[in-house]
């Protein structure tokens, strides 16, 4: 089930990267709700929220390691939970698509933008964060759930 997961992740995530850089690239970016939602490309050189610019090595370093103890996790203690198997899974396919970029671009490309008129702009992000997000919201429920 987790390779799947994982293969259908970073496949959605590359399709929808791979539209971006053809069709947002070289344009001012398509509105799709005024004032709040827009497609708009976007290199970004760094981490979540543009920290650690220009630190390629380190972020993809940084994405091995975790990438690899995430595997290493489910190979050997093989979790039984339904919902950490898949929070690994999403987590790993978010992280192998943004890796792709840095390794191969040496950039990530997000384009999907979230914003309130002028006022508040949430950083740009792509498929590959939202897939790590939600796969780390699953985590976080996963481990409260088995707690109580």
């Amino acid at each position: 089930m987790e390779i799947v997961i994982i293969f259908l992740g970073l496949l959605f995530d590359r399709l929808a990267k791979i539209w971006a850089l053809g069709s947002l690239k070289d344009n001012n970016g398509i509105i799709l709700i005024n004032n709040f939602f827009k497609l708009e490309y976007l290199e970004n050189r760094g981490a979540a929220f543009g920290i650690l610019q220009n630190k390629l090595i380190l972020l993809a370093l940084f994405t091995l390691l975790i990438i690899s103890g995430m595997i290493y996790y489910i190979i050997k203690y093989k979790p039984k939970s339904k919902f950490l198997r898949i929070s690994l899974a999403l987590i790993i396919s978010g992280a192998l698509g943004n890796l792709y970029d840095r390794v191969f671009y040496k950039y990530v490309v997000d384009f999907i933008l979230i914003h309130y008129k002028d006022i508040y702009y949430f950083p740009t992000f792509n498929v590959a964060d939202m897939l790590v997000v939600v796969g780390t919201l699953i985590l976080a429920i996963s481990i409260v759930k088995e707690e109580i």
